[in-house]
């Protein structure tokens, strides 16, 4: 990324996770003014949530949460009647159960017309290589084409998709944001959301492989 004026003005969508906030650590690295986006789509995870206003106000940057319901999405992550998975092999390639459809054709969308409104240059997004394995809106093919996309619909053309972490591990991704001085004490990645990380679903193993494999424990492992 390119070290810009802190008067340009960016959204960045904000989960709560090590991804989405190792890329706002390093978009206020590079000088970018961000607000942030939260979603509260009625997520079983509903602690990324709170994770993620924490994130902002300790960070003094300007939130919205947006609210809605995706009644007809099936996914673990939004009807309980599914069941999340637990302890896969992390390197199949297939679309887990976890998968939301349309999600980040969702976020983004709005990401768009809250950027358009407040006259932001760019929307940061934490999409990352591993992601893209399981997830197809997570893939930099689609993040360029709905940028491509975006700017056939709006009045002032020129809003960026900005997703730094999409070559990254996350090994990678947890090393960069140590480097930041990522909180990840106050991060949430566990698909249950209940008061530890269960240890067993894709977001957690995913996450503690990258820790363990840099040598740290994560921060939330030691408060049990």
């Amino acid at each position: 990324m390119r070290r810009l004026s802190r008067e340009t003005k960016s959204v960045i969508l904000l989960s709560g996770g090590i991804d989405s906030t190792t890329t706002l650590y390093l978009a206020i690295k590079y000088g970018y003014r961000l607000s942030a986006l939260i979603f509260d789509y009625n997520q079983r995870h509903k602690k990324e949530l709170y994770a993620a206003i924490k994130i902002a106000k300790l960070n003094n940057i300007n939130y919205y949460i947006a609210k809605m319901s995706l009644p007809w999405a099936c996914s673990a992550l939004t009807k309980k009647s599914i069941r999340v998975p637990f302890n896969r092999n992390l390197s199949k390639k297939d679309i887990p159960s976890t998968y939301v459809p349309g999600r980040n054709i969702i976020f983004l969308s709005y990401a768009v017309s809250f950027a358009e409104s407040i006259r932001a240059e760019s929307i940061f997004i934490g999409a990352h290589a591993q992601d893209s394995s399981g997830y197809p809106d997570c893939r930099q093919d689609f993040l360029e084409a709905m940028e491509r996309a975006i700017n056939l619909g709006i009045v002032k053309k020129g809003i960026q998709i900005v997703s730094p972490l999409i070559d990254k591990t996350k090994k990678e991704i947890v090393e960069l944001g140590k480097g930041l001085g990522v909180p990840f004490e106050y991060t949430w990645s566990c698909y249950l959301g209940r008061q530890y990380p269960c240890q067993r679903c894709d977001s957690c193993l995913f996450r503690m492989k990258a820790f363990k494999s840099l040598g740290l424990e994560d921060p939330l492992l030691q408060q049990k």
